[in-house]
């Protein structure tokens, strides 16, 4: 099996080409390779996940998720 190969990596500064959030950009902070998706930080998504109440949160109710796209739908932002 062969491993795959991204044009981007965790750490780097992307634009989104693509989707609902095209234009915006943010940093690459996961890459789920299973899935071919990126996880960006910097972008406010407004999703949010309703979560059971646990040790971490002990209220439980909605936590706001990280946007995440597909890798084909990012570039890499060029540095000036």
């Amino acid at each position: 099996m062969m491993k795959k190969k991204y044009h981007v990596k965790v750490g780097d500064n992307v634009i989104v080409t693509t989707g609902d959030h095209k234009g915006k950009s943010g940093k690459v902070s996961a890459i789920l390779k299973k899935k071919d998706r990126v996880v960006l930080e910097g972008i406010s998504s407004g999703k949010m996940r309703t979560v059971k109440k646990t040790q971490i949160n002990p209220h439980g109710g909605l936590v706001e998720r990280a946007v995440s796209t597909h890798v084909s739908n990012v570039k890499k932002k060029e540095e000036v």
